[in-house]
Formats: C-alpha cells, structure tokens, sequence
C-alpha cells in the first residue's frame, strides 16, 4: 500500500513541476545578443527579438543562422532547468537513458 501511496504522490508532483516547467522561461542569445530567443522551460518558444540592423536585404542567411543558434542556446538552458527541476523531484536519483517523461 505504500508503495501505491508514493506513486500518486509522485504524479502529483510530476503534474505539479510541468506546470512549473509552462511558467519557466529561457533565453538563448546569438550574434552578441543580436538574436534572442525565448523558450518556455518545456521547450515551447515564447518569442523572438533581431536586433533591427540585421534586417537588411542579403542578410537572410546571417539572421536565420543566428536564430538556430539562438534557439540551441535557449535549448541548452531549458534542458538544464528541467534536469534540475527532476533530479529535485527524484530526490537526486538519475533516471534510466531512454525514460520518456510526459512532456
């Protein structure tokens, strides 16, 4: 019985940390902060700023490499904020490679 007991209490904090994980926003920057993405911590974006001297014609390439740099920044941090936010959960455990989550 116990063991049910700490199961639905452990759901109850999964639901609880993605809500948390909606809330959370990163920012990824490029180019010298040129580019800026914003990312919620689930990895859903949230928004994007190109610094207006970027918006030239012939620049296109220049600005989109920027974005999917920026977007890999942002990335990177959401990562960390949600290994964070589990391994608080977890009570410090690591889970298994391969565990898929439900986010």
């Amino acid at each position: 019985m116990g063991l049910m007991k700490q199961a639905a209490q452990m759901q109850s904090k999964m639901q609880e940390m993605q809500a948390e994980l909606d809330q959370i926003e990163v920012e990824g920057t490029a180019g010298g902060g040129m580019v800026t993405v914003k990312l919620s911590a689930k990895g859903e974006l949230k928004g994007v700023k190109i610094d207006e001297s970027l918006l030239k014609p012939g620049e296109t390439e220049i600005v989109e490499d920027l974005l999917v740099a920026a977007h890999a920044d942002a990335r990177r941090k959401a990562e960390t904020v949600m290994q964070d936010k589990m391994k608080s959960l977890t009570g410090g455990l690591s889970l298994p490679p391969g565990l898929k989550l439900p986010f």
